[in-house]
């Protein structure tokens, strides 16, 4: 059975983790030399976590996130970025 009742996502408390491990993770990729937008977008498609590179714990720290909330903080950063546009 489907709710008619709008869910309600929560900001700000996971959010600074999630931050804080994306850019960590991007930094490690480059420092590979991956695109980590292209490594990013695989891993958050598939799930295979053989996308993010294991220099620095990059790929063990992205996997203490849920990929949902990864695609949630990304879009959350964009809205908010875009926001003028709007």
């Amino acid at each position: 059975m489907v709710s008619e009742e709008t869910m309600m996502f929560r900001f700000g408390t996971e959010e600074n983790k999630v931050e804080k491990i994306i850019q960590e993770a991007c930094g490690a990729m480059e420092e590979k030399g991956y695109n980590p937008i292209n490594q990013l977008v695989g891993y958050l498609l598939s799930g295979d976590p053989a996308y993010v590179t294991s220099h620095k714990e990059a790929r063990s720290k992205i996997r203490t996130l849920e990929r949902d909330d990864i695609l949630e903080e990304l879009v959350h950063f964009y809205l908010e970025a875009h926001k003028d546009m709007r």
